[in-house]
């Protein structure tokens, strides 16, 4: 692929992620393309109870690789592509005040949702 084609690519999908975490700092119910994949993504995420709505209900990704990874208390994350936040939250709740969660997304709007999300988990989760 030419550097230029990379770059169209690139811009096109940090607009459609800016695009959805515009939607839902408005509110809006968040899919990336199947209507119904919301509530099959909250079910994926049976330990998200406490965290924002907004968390849960903007997860793009579907998959609760958190579940399965062995964290501990003091170590560090980072989740690439973090989008709105929730497997950062999850992270920070699993590696505990000694701990650290990172999370590092494309686009500002993302970044700027996902920090909305974590204000009451501000001290563990950090967002780039």
């Amino acid at each position: 692929m030419a550097p230029a084609d990379r770059d169209q690519v690139r811009e096109a999908v940090a607009a459609r992620y800016a695009s959805l975490a515009r939607a839902a700092q408005a509110g809006e119910m968040i899919t990336d393309g199947d209507p119904d994949a919301s509530a099959d993504c909250a079910a994926v995420y049976p330990d998200a109870g406490d965290l924002p709505e907004a968390a849960v209900r903007t997860s793009l990704g579907c998959g609760n690789l958190v579940a399965v990874a062995d964290l501990r208390p003091g170590e560090t994350v980072l989740d690439l592509g973090s989008g709105g936040g929730i497997d950062v939250l999850l992270s920070a709740r699993r590696v505990g005040p000694a701990g650290r969660a990172y999370g590092l997304d494309m686009t500002e709007e993302m970044l700027d949702l996902a920090r909305a999300n974590a204000w009451p988990h501000k001290r563990q989760s950090r967002y780039r």
